[in-house]
């Protein structure tokens, strides 16, 4: 029984249902309940945390790659139009793009912007990235990018074609109508370029839109034959008729307008009431004559004395007016009227149409004359006179119908 004395000094086993065994037996430490699950639920929080992220950042790059493919392809797009005019020329992709966003056409614009300078870089010759002409464009979200950007080049999406001849004489009005129904081009976004955007050209260069001129390039849609597409772009459509004319007045011409002391905007405008005065090409230089010996003497020779300059307000201006137009013909009638009764002291604001280059070479090299008045009969035979006196008496011989 000694042995069992010192059992509670080093013992060596335990009677299981001793009670100083119990109360000697080594307690094992073990984690609350309460801790071991606040542990637990923290690290599957974390996880779930962890998945919502990355399912909310796949869901936003999922998106945004959705949308940067629908600018691209056009997958859900609407064909509804969408007016884009700009007056000066776009130099780079990154300014189109920009305006093509602010017209909502496209919503990631810096995708677009990167995938125009990857495409032009890497995978084609055929650039996108500009520069793009100032002009009116209708464009859609159904296009996609490529073909947005592509139509503000002024490429066509047809390879139809028309060709079209514009005599001389031809007002805007009868231009416009013409390309309209050709099916070239719409009018609103003809007269909208002709009025509003600027072209490079030396005749045109700084020439602005005024309150007194109905249509802003009156006189510079050079009369020719032109090819165009079907669907041309309008801005496209009225560069043909200002390079046309800058290359013919050359600058010969520009230096004798100079010589003459007049402007080109005004020798286009005296070559224009020669268009419309001459019946034909051999008149037109002694017109002109006339025509100068009365600018040059306002004094006795206020007015021009010429029809043509109302019948353009009459017969071209009035009838093309919309509800919306700016001023009503009576009151352009105020800066184009010429005849005796008129206001308008010497030229008129502006071209009354758009004159060939016979009746240009007239206004630049006129003949020598020192008649101050002329007017035809019925057969357009001209009849020029140095008096008043001596025109009425010519008028009463060769035509007396004539009101005078």
């Amino acid at each position: 029984m000694d042995r069992f004395k010192n059992s509670n000094e080093n013992p060596d086993f335990y009677f299981s249902n001793s009670e100083g065994a119990q109360a000697n037996a080594p307690v094992k430490q073990s984690a609350p309940h309460n801790a071991k699950r606040k542990k637990k639920s923290s690290g599957v929080g974390s996880t779930y945390l962890f998945f919502i992220i990355v399912i909310c950042v796949s869901v936003v790059v999922s998106i945004y790659a959705i949308l940067c493919m629908n600018d691209l392809f056009a997958i859900t797009k609407t064909k509804s139009n969408v007016t884009v005019s700009y007056s000066q020329a776009i130099e780079s992709a990154d300014d189109a793009i920009d305006i093509l966003a602010e017209k909502g056409l496209i919503r990631c614009k810096n995708f677009c912007k990167f995938f125009v300078r990857f495409r032009d870089n890497f995978i084609t010759n055929s650039r996108l990235g500009g520069p793009y002409e100032a002009g009116v464009y209708y464009l859609n979200g159904k296009m996609g990018l490529e073909g947005m950007l592509v139509t503000l080049q002024g490429d066509t999406s047809s390879s139809e074609t028309v060709t079209l001849t514009f005599p001389e004489g031809y007002t805007v009005p009868q231009i416009v109508n013409k390309l309209s129904e050709n099916d070239v081009c719409d009018k609103s976004s003809l007269l909208s370029v002709i009025q509003s955007t600027e072209f490079t050209y030396s005749l045109v260069t700084n020439l602005k839109a005024s309150d007194s001129v109905p249509y802003r390039l009156e006189g510079f849609m050079f009369p020719d034959t032109y090819e165009f597409f079907i669907n041309e772009s309008a801005s496209s459509t009225v560069r043909k008729f200002l390079e046309n004319g800058d290359a013919k007045f050359t600058e010969k011409y520009k230096q004798r307008a100079e010589k003459l002391g007049y402007s080109t905007y005004q020798i286009i405008t005296i070559a224009s009431i020669i268009q419309k005065e001459a019946a034909n090409d051999e008149q037109m230089k002694e017109i002109a004559g006339i025509l100068y010996n009365r600018l040059e003497d306002t004094v006795n020779f206020p007015t021009l004395g010429c029809q043509s300059t109302a019948d353009y307000i009459t017969n071209k201006v009035a009838p093309n007016l919309s509800s919306t137009s700016s001023h009503t013909s009576e009151y352009y009638m105020a800066y184009y009227n010429t005849n005796n009764s008129s206001t308008v002291v010497g030229l008129p604001a502006g071209p009354i149409c758009n004159p060939g280059m016979t009746a240009i070479h007239a206004a630049l090299y006129p003949k020598d004359t020192s008649a101050k008045f002329f007017f035809h009969d019925t057969k357009g035979n001209l009849y020029t006179a140095k008096t008043y006196s001596e025109f009425k008496q010519k008028v009463r011989t060769y035509a007396p119908y004539l009101e005078y």
